[in-house]
């Protein structure tokens, strides 16, 4: 019995889209509205305890010990191994976060494994 290589269907490609564009979107509005611009830096600092402070410090600690792009590199090599879906949109969402939340590297790195998990070899002609 042979597996069936990954492929994905038009529906999961547009699921996968949507969920990386709001991922992205979201990294961008948190990391040039919250952590960058500064009367909310000095306000969240100066001790304002509202939602976008919270979200603030956590993004802040999380790519401080690089947990976007660990995560992203840990999932895209169990992407590599066994490829899913469920694998593949929590390495999007962990790979988006860590491009736009300074993660770069890591991030990078997860990205070119996804690329690679899909490739796989031509059909057998007979």
């Amino acid at each position: 019995m042979t597996k069936k290589p990954f492929r994905l269907t038009p529906y999961q490609v547009q699921f996968l889209l949507v969920v990386g564009f709001v991922t992205v979107g979201c990294a961008l509005y948190v990391r040039y509205l919250a952590i960058e611009f500064s009367q909310v830096a000095l306000a969240c600092d100066a001790g304002l305890q509202t939602l976008i402070c919270k979200s603030r410090s956590v993004s802040t600690v999380l790519f401080k010990n690089s947990v976007f792009g660990i995560v992203a590199l840990v999932v895209a090599t169990l992407n590599l191994m066994r490829p899913s879906i469920v694998l593949l949109t929590v390495g999007l969402v962990a790979a988006g976060l860590g491009i736009v939340l300074y993660n770069v590297v890591l991030s990078g790195l997860a990205i070119g494994l996804f690329i690679l998990g899909f490739a796989r070899p031509a059909p057998a002609t007979a």
